[in-house]
């Protein structure tokens, strides 16, 4: 689990091929990795990632095919540069959202303009995704939790302030870029939750109604 809040800048120095997956070797810059043991996960572009082999500065992970498939890891070349994030311990400060790290998806940068000091990014979600982004919710890019300000149809808009673009990958952002999406985590329960049925006598009932949702402000 992982909060959003980006550690450090790294860069993948090394990308080879083993079949359909693919193994990374990741520079990881300013990270401190005095607490990171085979097996910990790191969050690199938003991908939970397993540390299969601890460097003096970096790491390596492995990427199965679906993975690659998922996220833009597919493109990524040498010298790409990824946002890093260690998993959260019971200690850590939930300062983003409740992150997983599992992807959903890729979305496309469509426009970049400046207002005020910030920067202001409009992007289109594949529209499987699109039910999952509300306003002023929550999701991530790039491993950043960010705050979704404007949504119309499957594009939403989003802001990025001096701090978090200096210290991710986000000031690079362009229109024509993707990005590795990840959708609210309880959205995506609560979806299951609601629509889920089940033919077996054995299985309990759901008190949770679209009334019950309704009544304790979740829809409007």
């Amino acid at each position: 689990m992982f909060t959003g809040i980006i550690e450090s800048v790294g860069t993948l120095r090394k990308i080879e091929r083993l079949g359909d997956d693919i193994r990374l070797n990741v520079a990881s810059g300013k990270l401190d990795l005095g607490d990171v043991r085979l097996g910990d996960s790191i969050a690199t572009n938003g991908v939970c990632l397993t540390v299969v082999e601890c460097l003096s500065d970096g790491y390596v992970a492995d990427i199965s095919a679906e993975t690659v498939n998922l996220t833009g890891f597919a493109k990524y070349q040498v010298g790409t540069k990824v946002n890093l994030e260690k998993a959260v311990t019971p200690t850590t400060r939930l300062g983003g959202h409740m992150v997983s790290g599992h992807v959903d998806g890729i979305a496309s940068v469509d426009d970049r303009q400046f207002r005020g000091k910030a920067i202001e990014f409009w992007l289109t979600a594949p529209s499987i995704l699109a039910r999952y982004i509300a306003h002023k919710g929550s999701i991530t890019i790039d491993g950043v939790s960010l705050t979704v300000n404007e949504v119309i149809d499957n594009r939403f808009r989003l802001t990025i302030v001096p701090h978090t673009a200096g210290e991710t990958t986000l000031v690079e952002l362009k229109a024509g870029d993707t990005v590795n999406i990840e959708v609210d985590l309880i959205a995506r329960h609560l979806e299951r939750l609601m629509t889920y049925s089940s033919d077996t006598a054995e299985a309990p009932e759901s008190n949770v109604t679209m009334d019950l949702l309704a009544r304790s402000g979740f829809l409007r």
